[in-house]
């Protein structure tokens, strides 16, 4: 999983049950890792009546991501996902509103790339909030490149754009030779 990633694939489950790595032609991303944060969203990002940590509960949010149908989780792949936490290249936000998990972001960091894999809320705009903080922890931390993956009408409004395969090689190439924090290097002897 982890040389998959750094080839810029991603993993998904098929309908069949079986994980499988997807490698699209178009990319989305975030430019300057910055995104569009509307007049609400900003009054909502204020007015701080949330919790924002990271990486302290990476199964629950990944869980969050689980969709009653459509759903390219599955249980073997949480797992993997839960290994790459463990060895230090996956990593989460998270936002409680009265100690409860309301929302979050996860995915993978390798070098200075950090591929969002999905996020989710149980109370109105946490899913951006949680964006938006991890965003600028990603920036604190000295990454170059938040790979969106996939684009979507959710996160082109939030100022994703999409680039072409090779654009976004070049990209990937030179920020995966960042020294982050996050983006341990020491997960090439993965077994996932």
């Amino acid at each position: 999983m982890w040389l998959a990633y750094r080839q810029g694939a991603f993993p998904m489950t098929d309908d069949d049950g079986e994980i499988r790595f997807y490698l699209p032609v178009d990319r989305a991303v975030f430019p300057d890792l910055e995104m569009h944060v509307s007049r609400s969203l900003k009054k909502v990002i204020e007015r701080a009546d949330y919790d924002v940590s990271f990486d302290t509960d990476f199964e629950g949010v990944v869980r969050g991501c689980f969709r009653d149908r459509d759903n390219w989780l599955s249980e073997e792949l949480l797992q993997l996902y839960v290994s790459a936490h463990k060895e230090g290249w996956a990593h989460s936000c998270e936002i409680r509103v009265d100690g409860q998990l309301a929302g979050g972001v996860f995915g993978t960091a390798i070098g200075g790339v950090f591929s969002a894999d999905s996020m989710f809320h149980r109370v109105k705009d946490m899913s951006k909030v949680a964006l938006h903080y991890m965003l600028k922890k990603l920036k604190e931390e000295g990454f170059s490149l938040f790979d969106a993956q996939i684009m979507n009408p959710h996160t082109q409004s939030l100022g994703c754009v999409e680039i072409l395969a090779n654009k976004y090689g070049l990209l990937r190439d030179v920020a995966l030779d960042a020294s982050t924090s996050w983006g341990t290097r020491h997960a090439a002897s993965s077994s996932i």
